[in-house]
């Protein structure tokens, strides 16, 4: 009742013209990597990034559009498609259905960024309304899971150093559907009993190389595989849920929510990540979709910084599991915001997406 009140009274304020004009601002963000990431198709030590800002009554939310090579889009995508907004059609910040739908009348896709949009909203409303998202969404902070943190496979002696800054976390991610991945598994093994998730990023090529694997692992404290096979094999990963002892999770298969009906057959359960879905208000609705199908909730990230990943966190009180790890993985943050306490996600009481500049002023090439 008090997060419809808070937002009823802010929304009659803007609409009785208690807002001002809206001020837009974006600019490219290089995010460095503190290890090269290595993946099943591919390897890379950084990830192009854009800010964006959004200032309504001189209250300032932030965003950003973080873009692995994967999800096709680029800072130049990214640019293009913020050029084209009309900064007065965010004067009414709470007026979410309405400037999704405007930005969709702009161009389909471009989900990353119509993510930093979003999620500068998110803050910026939150902020005016002086409550934390996850509040606002009547959700209880102290039921957010602890992160997983990623490993990929690397030489002997970067592989030491990842694991060593992994000590801090309870639960660890490796990146399989590479040469030596098993031989990676036991190297770890060898050096903790931690709970691992595990990540083949569509990797194994057919279902039975799929399920030898899985049995493998189902025997080295594993909690579940995410993305097995192709994204678009939906009738293997059908065959795979129905024997896999572990629960098969759905990450470049799912991007929003009009995918998450269609999965339930063949997934025990989804990843949701602002990038994928276009930010804070899809992924909401994609866990509460999910939920409703007897889906498990995975929270997680792209490498990312603070600001994304603390807006994905407002909802990690909804997930099974998470994985929000991505500003821990760079080396060159722009905001402080939710952290890690013995393991778990930890969300500050700040108004909005929960996160403060580390800066005064951002990156160079600003557009206003």
């Amino acid at each position: 009742m008090m997060k419809r009140l808070l937002i009823f009274l802010c929304v009659l304020a803007c609409a009785g013209g208690a807002c001002s004009a809206a001020t837009f601002r974006f600019y490219p963000y290089e995010l460095k990597l503190r290890h090269s990431f290595n993946l099943a198709a591919m390897s890379r030590t950084v990830t192009p990034g854009v800010q964006v800002e959004i200032t309504v009554d001189s209250i300032t939310g932030y965003g950003e559009a973080s873009m692995p090579p994967y999800l096709g889009e680029s800072v130049q995508s990214v640019t293009d498609f913020l050029s084209r907004i009309d900064p007065d059609r965010l004067a009414d910040p709470f007026a979410f259905e309405a400037i999704h739908a405007y930005m969709d009348s702009i161009a389909p896709g471009n989900y990353a960024a119509k993510a930093a949009v979003d999620i500068a909203l998110h803050d910026l409303t939150g902020k005016m309304m002086r409550q934390p998202w996850y509040r606002i969404y009547g959700l209880d902070p102290s039921l957010a899971p602890c992160t997983s943190y990623t490993i990929s496979n690397d030489t002997p002696d970067e592989l030491e150093r990842k694991l060593a800054e992994a000590e801090p976390y309870k639960i660890l991610k490796v990146k399989m559907g590479v040469p030596g991945d098993r031989e990676l598994i036991e190297w770890i093994r060898s050096r903790t009993d931690r709970p691992l998730c595990v990540d083949a990023n569509q990797g194994w090529k057919t279902r039975e190389e799929a399920l030898d694997n899985i049995l493998w692992l189902a025997g080295r404290n594993v909690i579940f595989v995410e993305q097995p096979m192709d994204k678009t094999d939906m009738e293997g990963h059908a065959w795979l849920k129905e024997r896999s002892p572990l629960p098969i999770i759905a990450d470049e298969a799912v991007h929003t929510s009009a995918d998450v009906a269609s999965l339930a057959r063949s997934y025990d359960g989804i990843n949701i990540k602002l990038m994928k879905c276009g930010g804070i208000h899809d992924a909401y609705r994609m866990a509460v979709i999910a939920r409703s199908l007897g889906m498990k909730v995975m929270i997680g990230c792209m490498t990312e910084t603070s600001c994304a990943v603390s807006a994905a966190a407002q909802l990690a009180p909804l997930a099974d599991w998470v994985d929000l790890d991505g500003n821990l993985l760079i080396s060159n943050d722009l905001f402080s915001g939710m952290t890690i306490v013995d393991g778990r996600v930890t969300l500050t009481p700040l108004p909005g997406i929960g996160v403060t500049p580390l800066h005064a002023d951002g990156g160079e090439g600003l557009v206003e």
